[in-house]
């Protein structure tokens, strides 16, 4: 999972759109070399809505659970044969010119639908 992370505020409108066309570009490149599983951007942070239960009573809150200068913006599943290959398709996320991308590995759980 290649989880990326930016300042929401950083990117003017068509820097967004900008990084929006290049990551389909990337999304594609990776689709024909059958490394694509899948990529979305994110809603801002403002929008989320955190859940937690505690002592058994669900606690719903408006937002992100942790202040941070940067939020978790969008991500890309990809197939990668290992960190290095990840690490090579991470760079290629537009961004990361501009922000964080973390690579980080996915558990497989063998119960899980497909």
């Amino acid at each position: 999972m290649l989880l990326i992370y930016l300042d929401e505020q950083a990117l003017s409108a068509d820097e967004r759109e900008q990084c929006y066309r290049e990551s389909t570009q990337l999304a594609h490149q990776l689709d024909v070399a059958g490394q694509y599983v899948a990529a979305s951007p994110l809603q801002p942070a403002s929008t989320a809505t955190s859940v937690r239960v505690r002592a058994g009573k669900r606690v719903v809150t408006d937002g992100p659970f942790a202040e941070t200068k940067e939020q978790l913006g969008g991500y890309f599943l990809i197939d990668a044969t290992d960190l290095e290959e990840a690490i090579a398709i991470a760079a290629r996320i537009p961004m990361a010119r501009r922000g964080t991308v973390e690579v980080r590995p996915v558990v497989h759980l063998a119960d899980l639908p497909d």
